[in-house]
């Protein structure tokens, strides 16, 4: 047939250059895998276009659907994560959004915890209330009230570990067991444990993920992070380990149009293979800091799952730490300064900092710092945190000891003790 397409006759080479009948040989290995870019997908014939399937991997029928790529980076992650079926969209908060959107309809409830991505509260409170779906918001560090608020009505349950911005870690396993218990549905946001720190889907630790383990039902993940790592890519991944929930999730995500691009999947790719260096790098450094930080008369108080007196340390200690001092914790912590200096205060000292650079987002190679109005973002203050105003820092790769000496600078100059 390609003898017969290169004899066809042509009054320029242009329909030579668009059918040229070459094929490069298979066999082709290299550390980093093909990218294969393609909205359509050719069909050797009809018969073909008609059995093909591709809700299950086993064959091509349109780039929005996958591509040798994006089914490279999906079974990745799924070995990272212990789950079974992942599905790509373009950002973290696109796979929030499509868990939501693959399980609640008109009438439905969602619980997130008071702690949670903001982002997630302001999707809940925008599109998913213009939907009829409704939500509450639950104390993430009192199981109990998770209990008393679900109803007939609670179809869906969110959870963090640890809260966004203000760090608690909260009884994960025990949240979990509550919501199996009234038969919820349970989804975890896993950004920051990436996989490393702890397997949402084997929470015990004691099953490998497998059938009787204690698991969450859907693992959110923000590629953008730490599987990404450069600070350049956004791109978010929706995991599970059962069926028919997944067909769930992967015939909402056909209908919404979600896809990512192959230079995208290709990057996080290249990067996948350096993630557990990473994130201990960015774990050993944001520790190094934090314990800085305890010495300084101008913390009030160090939100750090991995430090004793941080809200929810046993919680992390029996997640994340089975081996006592090989525990994982990612590079975030926070910090609470004392009351005593005002907002315009802890803002000049953000900016004063020359190599933590003002910017959302975490797990790049450049550290970063954020300084949040706590008040803003709660029901109420949470009682387990002291008054003042509260700093985010992300550690990047550089040294410690420079990150340290930036910290001493900026703090001499514009929150200097009396």
């Amino acid at each position: 047939m390609q003898k017969d397409l290169q004899n066809l006759p042509s009054e320029t080479s242009v329909t030579g250059l668009i059918h040229h009948p070459y094929t490069p040989p298979a066999g082709f290995e290299a550390p980093q895998p093909g990218v294969f870019k393609a909205s359509t997908v050719y069909f050797p014939t009809v018969a073909h276009m008609r059995q093909r399937e591709w809700k299950d991997k086993s064959a091509y029928t349109y780039g929005l659907h996958g591509t040798p790529t994006t089914y490279l980076l999906e079974e990745r992650l799924c070995t990272l994560e212990g789950g079974l079926q992942c599905v790509l969209v373009p950002s973290g908060l696109a796979a929030l959004a499509l868990v939501a959107l693959a399980v609640l309809k008109t009438g439905d409830e969602v619980l997130i915890p008071d702690n949670a991505y903001g982002p997630n509260k302001a999707l809940a409170d925008g599109e998913l209330r213009h939907f009829g779906i409704t939500h509450r918001f639950y104390d993430p560090m009192d199981p109990q009230d998770l209990s008393r608020q679900i109803t007939p009505r609670t179809r869906l349950v969110w959870l963090e570990a640890p809260g966004s911005v203000s760090m608690e870690f909260p009884d994960l396993p025990e949240m979990v067991r509550r919501c199996r218990e009234r038969g919820v549905l349970c989804a975890l946001d896993n950004t920051w444990g990436a996989g490393l720190a702890f397997k949402p889907f084997d929470l015990l630790g004691d099953g490998a993920g497998g059938e009787g383990s204690l698991a969450v039902d859907f693992s959110a993940h923000a590629l953008t992070k730490y599987p990404s790592g450069g600070g350049d890519v956004l791109m978010g991944s929706v995991i599970t380990r059962d069926a028919a929930l997944h067909l769930q999730i992967k015939l909402c995500h056909m209908r919404l149009g979600l896809g990512v691009a192959a230079n995208d999947a290709e990057t996080v790719l290249r990067s996948l293979p350096s993630i557990a260096l990473r994130y201990a790098a960015h774990d050993q450094t944001a520790r190094t800091l934090a314990a800085w930080w305890q010495k300084q008369p101008q913390c009030a108080q160090l939100l750090h799952p991995a430090f004793e007196g941080a809200p929810g340390h046993a919680h992390w200690q029996a997640l994340c730490d089975h081996a006592p001092g090989a525990g994982l914790a990612a590079g975030l912590f926070s910090v609470m300064i004392d009351a005593r200096f005002s907002q315009a205060q802890v803002d000049a000292f953000c900016d004063g900092l020359k190599l933590f650079k003002i910017g959302y987002s975490w797990g790049g190679p450049v550290s970063l710092v954020v300084p949040y109005d706590i008040a803003s973002m709660r029901q109420a203050w949470p009682g387990h945190l002291k008054q003042g105003t509260l700093v985010r820092f992300s550690t990047g790769l550089e040294s410690a000891q420079d990150l340290m000496l930036d910290l001493h600078q900026a703090l001499q100059a514009h929150l200097p003790m009396a």
